[in-house]
């Protein structure tokens, strides 16, 4: 059997938000019974089937590099993860929904990744002077993922919502927001599984398909970002 194309798509946000779960429904289409914390990354695969269902169909691997979540300030930290960075097709971008500062972290996480030489620690984020076209110009695809949706009171979901759309934006992102401890959130025809299978074919459409692909190989021949003042509200 001749060995298939791959890419590969970073998974990144503060520990305890789900990663480890969340790459494990993904790629084994079950829930993690015991998760535990990453340490440096973790690598599994996924079976894609790009434009499934068309003449243009072709199978990839999509590998999951699920990043360690420590946002210390400590140089050494970002230093063994930038080796991660390196060769990037897409990133997922994963915080809590039921806390806010894992999902203003990612505003840093996104920094420290597509701008390995930038020292995104004591960032403050802040919607009102933060620049969306940073990620219009973004040739690396972005996900936004919110975990432990089910944890969310009822009467909460809306606010909850109504913030994450603002993330969504501002990364120039899809969202989808789940709870990892139930596969049906990714089940066949639902919503869910189409922005996620979306998401992985522009990954690979870019990687593969793209005229200038060549730019999707890593970071370092890339404009860098510059990044302002920020906050998130």
């Amino acid at each position: 059997m001749a060995s298939l194309d791959r890419v590969k798509v970073l998974v990144l946000g503060d520990s305890g938000v789900g990663k480890s779960s969340l790459v494990h429904l993904i790629c084994q289409n079950q829930v993690f019974g015991n998760p535990s914390w990453t340490v440096g990354c973790s690598v599994d695969v996924r079976v894609q089937d790009y434009k499934e269902g068309t003449p243009e169909e072709k199978t990839f691997y999509i590998e999951l590099w699920d990043i360690g979540g420590s946002v210390g300030s400590a140089s050494s930290i970002k230093s063994t993860r930038a080796v991660f960075y390196n060769s990037v097709n897409g990133i997922i971008l994963v915080h809590d929904l039921t806390n806010k500062k894992s999902s203003q972290n990612l505003y840093r996480w996104s920094m420290e990744a597509l701008n390995k030489d930038s020292s995104p620690t004591g960032v403050i984020v802040s919607n009102g002077d933060y620049d969306r076209e940073q990620f219009v110009e973004n040739a690396v695809p972005l996900l936004l993922i919110g975990t432990k949706f089910d944890q969310i009171p009822e009467n909460k979901r809306s606010e909850v919502l109504t913030r994450t759309a603002f993330l969504s934006e501002d990364f120039n992102a899809e969202e989808i927001n789940l709870d990892c401890t139930n596969p049906r959130y990714f089940a066949a025809g639902t919503s869910n599984a189409v922005k996620l299978s979306r998401f992985f074919d522009k990954v690979i459409e870019k990687r593969y398909f793209t005229r200038d692909s060549s730019q999707m190989t890593g970071f370092t021949d890339r404009k860098r970002f510059n990044f302002k003042s920020l906050h998130y509200d």
